[in-house]
């Protein structure tokens, strides 16, 4: 059988940023955890705004299968907002991967009741996220509107129903959500919606 991998691991910002720190928490904190194994230890240094899809975190977690560990620093290493932390979370719950955050001293393994509540509450976060950049997006129309900006869809376009939506698509896709996502929120497909945006003249950053 297999020998179940425990992996660390560390995303740094900057070439200065030292990293021996993050791992000597990781180490601590796996051997509290008494977990079996030597720690193997992925590191990067590349932006936090890079999606997780084009960092090497996206190889780890294919690789990872059924009973492997994944321990980071803390839970903004896995992704640019909340709803990549997310998306990461679901995905290695679903290959029965555990992960653990020193940091907020997370973990995320699907056998105990911590884990359900905060994979719950994870949830609920990413839509209040959501949620809030709908609202300021609307905030922002109302005090163009009261400054006497001129507000709609450009002439001579197509009606869409994609067109009242445009200020908060925009707004999602610089906060990095992804187009499947904005398709599913609108109840349109994924293709019908690159088409309106470069219709629109929406830069459109390739998908990661």
């Amino acid at each position: 059988m297999a020998k179940k991998k425990v992996i660390g691991y560390i995303r740094v910002s900057t070439i200065d940023q030292d990293t021996e720190k993050n791992k000597a928490d990781i180490l601590k904190f796996s051997n509290a955890k008494g977990f079996a194994g030597k720690v193997q230890f992925v590191e990067e240094k590349i932006s936090g705004l890079k999606s997780w899809k084009k960092r090497k975190l996206k190889d780890i977690v294919e690789s990872m299968e059924a009973g492997d560990k994944l321990i980071v620093p803390e839970l903004s290493r896995l992704g640019r907002s909340l709803v990549e932390v997310l998306e990461v979370l679901n995905i290695l719950s679903g290959k029965d991967v555990a992960v653990y955050s020193v940091k907020e001293n997370f973990q995320l393994n699907g056998t105990d009741m911590q884990s359900k509540v905060m994979r719950t509450m994870l949830g609920l976060f990413a839509e209040i996220e959501r949620d809030l950049i709908s609202a300021r997006t609307k905030e922002g129309l109302a005090a163009a509107k009261a400054s006497g900006k001129q507000l709609g869809r450009p002439k001579g376009i197509g009606k869409s129903k994609l067109d009242d939506h445009r200020p908060e698509i925009e707004s999602l896709l610089k906060n990095g959500s992804l187009k499947t996502f904005m398709a599913k929120r609108y109840g349109v497909t994924p293709a019908a919606l690159t088409n309106w945006l470069r219709k629109h003249n929406i830069d459109i950053k390739p998908e990661p």
